[in-house]
């Protein structure tokens, strides 16, 4: 029988690996800067885009009153229109002497009613259009300067 030797080794012959805490505290140190120097510029867009926003709304909120100032002015000016037009009729529905008189009163001034009536529809269509297109102006305007930076970022 042949002696088989064992190798037993002791903590003195056993290499750990070394575990140097400065460099840790450095590479953490790097790395908590890297993560506040991240975060200083993802809030200065942040304030950036949010004080862009805000100008676009208050410049939308002055368009908005300002448009909303028209069109009430002209449906003012249509509902005067409108009732001056009534009463005209009515003096000259009173004036009449014959019941032809009356109905011939009365057909014309359906006619000029219907052609009245499309005429201010234009026109109130007219107002809203641009009412529309001026209070979007802003927001649009807005959205593609967003577009157009987040395309060349």
């Amino acid at each position: 029988m042949s002696k088989t030797t064992t190798k037993t080794e002791t903590a003195e012959n056993v290499e750990f690996p070394s575990f140097d805490a400065s460099k840790t505290t450095d590479q953490m140190r790097a790395f908590a800067e890297k993560g506040v120097e991240q975060s200083k510029e993802a809030y200065a867009k942040l304030k950036t885009g949010a004080e862009e926003t805000q100008k676009v709304l208050e410049s939308t909120f002055e368009t908005a009153k300002t448009v909303s100032s028209d069109l009430s002015l002209k449906t003012i000016a249509v509902m005067r229109a409108n009732a001056e037009a009534n009463f005209s009729h009515l003096e000259a529905l009173i004036g009449a002497k014959t019941l032809s008189e009356v109905v011939e009163l009365q057909t014309a001034f359906l006619r000029k009613r219907v052609e009245m009536a499309v005429e201010q529809a234009k026109e109130l269509q007219t107002v809203a259009s641009k009412a529309v297109e001026d209070v979007s102006k802003p927001a649009k305007t807005a959205f593609e300067k967003a577009m157009k930076d987040a395309k060349a970022a």
